[in-house]
């Protein structure tokens, strides 16, 4: 079993499993409605620790929800079903997912997809058949206007990227920086921010250029090149998950005793796999699952997660926010937002809920004025963290912009 991911054939045998459960009251009885939500996300390939989990998160949640009875909107208790359709971060694939889902399926509420690519080509089928999508992609134009129907459901890289290069510079003393990032359209275009970005900081960029193909197995040639120029703090930009520990492991091998860092999401465990007590330092973006700052509801869901998908996944605490908050703004906005998209974007711009993942009160709402000129994300908590003896440790916290 993968660290990562379970398995297709394990999630389709689960996912048959929860649209009978999803039918069940808490003694047996027959639930009049079931509430269907889609994950379209990548649940194969190296990326598959993002969908594959994306997908799991949901599950998990669905779970905690209908052992309670169900959400309550308006007069009516939903059971709540989710159907998972993988990618393979293949846009025509995801294009095929998303009429499946909201054509066929008649799904108005989609978690995902988890790239540029993808979110760009089911954002037509989303506007066309009058659904919403949370994205995990970092395309600005998926949630500037004229776009309406997709709402960022984590931090973006060019969001988290300022505050982890200044917090370097300020209290680690990093005064050189480079990128390596995987030879594809996201980790390029967020490699060609991130370079922005760390000029706009003053820092000397030594590396900016050097990249590595998909599939991928011997990183130490393209790091070698990486470690000869002796960055203070080397940042991988953009990379899929199952290719972080390894890039890890070369670089310290190669004598590498600097920073390094990742804007995207990573879960310890599989790192130390793979990397070892390399993996100790690593820094990266976060959710709510450290025990500094984690409630007692998230630690309940780290137990449920773990109980259904046989070990917690760290990147599991970045996707929890999207289906939580969905299902608040649906119980605000009534029972017509169930089938009609424009009441529940009507509640974005002034919607404010509970966070039940942290351990300090801070209010859920919709954020992203400063960004995208319009209340078009999920106010994720910026959590940056790093990894020791295999588990992550709080490096420092902050918010997002409104």
């Amino acid at each position: 079993m993968s660290k990562q991911w379970i398995g297709r054939s394990r999630i389709r045998e689960i996912l048959f499993c929860s649209g009978a459960l999803a039918m069940m009251g808490t003694h047996g009885a027959v639930a009049e409605e079931v509430l269907k939500i889609g994950s379209l996300g990548v649940m194969s390939g190296p990326a598959a620790g993002w969908g594959g989990v994306m997908c799991q998160t949901a599950q998990t949640h669905a779970a905690i929800v209908n052992d309670d009875g169900g959400v309550l909107i308006g007069d009516q208790k939903y059971k709540i079903e989710i159907e998972c359709y993988d990618t393979r971060m293949d846009p025509k694939v995801a294009q095929t997912g998303a009429e499946r889902l909201v054509s066929e399926e008649g799904i108005r509420y989609v978690l995902g997809p988890n790239v540029d690519s993808t979110a760009a080509s089911v954002k037509p089928v989303m506007e066309a058949n009058a659904s919403i999508n949370f994205p995990y992609a970092f395309s600005k134009e998926l949630y500037e206007p004229p776009a309406s129907n997709s709402v960022l459901g984590m931090v973006a890289s060019y969001q988290v990227a300022p505050l982890i290069y200044e917090y370097m510079r300020d209290e680690r003393g990093v005064k050189t920086i480079a990128f390596i990032a995987r030879n594809d359209a996201d980790p390029l275009n967020q490699r060609t921010q991130a370079l922005k970005i760390a000029e706009g900081l003053g820092l000397e960029v030594v590396v900016s250029d050097l990249t590595y193909e998909p599939g991928t197995t011997d990183f130490f040639p393209i790091m070698t090149n990486v470690v000869a120029a002796n960055p203070d703090q080397i940042v991988l930009t953009g990379v899929a998950p199952s290719d972080v520990g390894p890039l890890i492991k070369a670089t310290r091998e190669l004598g590498y005793e600097g920073e390094m860092s990742t804007e995207t999401g990573q879960d310890p465990a599989a790192l130390c796999e793979v990397a070892g007590a390399y993996a100790d330092g690593f820094i990266a973006a976060g959710g709510a699952s450290t025990e500094e700052i984690r409630s007692e509801f998230m630690a309940e869901f780290i137990d449920r997660y773990s109980e259904m998908w046989g070990e917690w996944n760290d990147v599991a605490a970045l996707y929890v926010y999207a289906p939580e908050i969905l299902l608040q703004t649906l119980q605000a906005a009534g029972p017509e937002a169930l089938d009609d998209v424009e009441k529940f974007k009507a509640m974005l711009d002034t919607f404010s809920g509970d966070n039940p993942f942290l351990k300090d009160p801070t209010p859920m709402r919709y954020v992203g004025r400063d960004d995208f000129g319009q209340a078009r994300q999920v106010s994720v908590p910026v959590v940056v963290q790093y990894v020791e003896d295999c588990a992550f440790k709080p490096l420092f916290l902050a918010t997002l912009s409104d």
